[in-house]
Formats: C-alpha cells, structure tokens, sequence
C-alpha cells in the first residue's frame, strides 16, 4: 500500500470516529430531550387529556431541545407572536418542525394513523398534535377539520408550499387549506424560516430534498458545522371579503417578500 493510500485510509478512519462521537452525542441529547418531555408531560397530566390552553411553552422547550441536540440554534430575528390563527410557514427540512415548534403557539397537524403509532403517537398526542382524517386525500375534509381546530380556539401551522425546498425562494403556494381561515374568520400568520451556517452564507446541509430522509438525518448529525436557524414572523393576513385564490396570491407574495427581508438580514452581504 502506498503512503498515499495510507494517508487517506488514516483520515478515512479518524472521520469514522470523528462521525460516531457526534452521533452518540446527538444520540444522548435526543433521549435528554425525550425524557424531558415525558417528565414535563406527567406533570401536567398531558396523557389523559393535554391541556391546551397551557402546552405550548412545553412544546416550546421540549422543540429547542430537540433542534439544539442536533446543533441547531434557533433565532427570532422579530419577536414571534401568539396569534390565534392559522399559521403559514415556508418547508425547508424536517428541522422545521423542532425549530417552529420551538417558536410558535400554534399545534401541528399529523395523520391520524399516527395517533396509533406505538411512543411516537403517545407523544404526539400528549403535545396536543391535531389528528385529521385524510381519507382519500380530500383537501376539503382537511380544511373543514382545521376551521373546526381555530373555531376551537387552537391555532394551526401548516406548510403551503406542501414541499420541502432549497430555503431560496417560495414555491408556488398550494391555497387550498386557507379556505379554513376562511371559514372559521381567523387571520393567516405568515413565518419564514432559513439556515445560516457560520460563514453567513444559506446552510447547505438542512435542507432536505433529492435525498433519502435517512441520508439527511446523517448529514446533519455528522456537519462539523454550527447552523442557526432564523425565524422571521410576517403580518398577519385578514381573510374577510377575500377568496381563497386572492388570498393565496396575497400569502405567497407576503411569504416571498418576507424570505427575502429575511435573507438580507441575517446574510453575509460580502
């Protein structure tokens, strides 16, 4: 074997290593986080009924938990607010879901298979995750199901965009579940989120497309690199007297303007 070849297998085996102890470090704040929110979750007796009015600053905590153990520090460039509404945020990783969970007063909505999931769904649950039944795919059932969560006094955040991108610009908007902040009369609550690495510059290794979810789990955990993630909250949009579509072009052009305020403030212009 060459010296070459040696040289690389040598640095092949130290990122080996390297690798493992990042991982069983994310491994072991993971579990921290887990057994804090099971802790936090019998005290105020989330298992037989979560008590809502109350949840969301433990899933507040329990979420800047989970997305510190990945190393991911999360920054509100505007204080966020708790507005009642439905909330709209654009879909960059599914490190969205810790970071605006960490953020924001408004509940997550999941299949309601996943109620039944064994410990995932004991969780969701307790958070006070919103089970919809999405039979065949209906767009309008879901909607009817999240007006009736807002008319509850509950908010929701949902992801428009219905896909994750690169974080550089706004999908085209899929308006369909806005027909609930319609009917229910509650404002849309725009956010904008995107990942800065040390350098100032979009992070490359969060955002989750062309890849396996696997494949991006470990290529978050095993970055030598710090990310922050900045959140931005937007003006609310009043849905009286609009239609869905007039209020979706408004959305999308609020959430378009707002990602890029956002990226002038917090990249490196150099």
């Amino acid at each position: 074997m060459s010296q070459k070849q040696n040289i690389a297998r040598r640095i092949k085996h130290n990122l080996s290593i390297k690798h493992n102890i990042k991982r069983t470090k994310v491994a072991s704040g993971l579990v921290q986080t887990m057994i804090g929110g099971y802790r936090a979750a019998t005290k105020i007796g989330a298992w037989q009924e979560p008590p809502r009015d109350i949840l969301p600053k433990y899933i507040q905590a329990f979420c800047k938990s989970a997305a510190g153990a990945f190393g991911v520090e999360v920054v509100q460039v505007e204080p966020v607010p708790k507005t009642h509404a439905l909330w709209a945020s654009n879909h960059v990783s599914w490190m969205d879901i810790p970071v605006m969970g960490s953020v924001s007063p408004a509940f997550f909505l999941s299949k309601a298979e996943v109620e039944k999931m064994p410990v995932f769904g004991v969780l969701a649950k307790a958070a006070g995750t919103l089970f919809i039944n999405r039979g065949s795919g209906d767009a309008d059932t879901v909607a009817n199901q999240i007006s009736r969560f807002l008319q509850q006094g509950y908010s929701v955040i949902f992801y428009p965009e219905a896909t994750t991108t690169d974080g550089k610009r706004i999908k085209k908007l899929h308006g369909k579940l806005l027909q609930a902040a319609i009917d229910a009369d509650k404002p849309v609550q725009p956010i904008v989120v995107c990942y800065v690495n040390e350098k100032g510059e979009l992070d490359e290794t969060v955002p989750f497309y062309g890849i396996t979810l696997k494949e991006s789990l470990f290529r978050v955990i095993d970055s030598d690199l710090p990310v922050k993630a900045y959140v931005l909250p937007l003006e609310p949009l009043s849905p009286t007297g609009k239609t869905r579509s007039e209020l979706t072009e408004e959305l999308q052009q609020r959430m378009q303007s707002g990602l890029e305020e956002l990226h002038s403030r917090v990249l490196n212009k150099g």
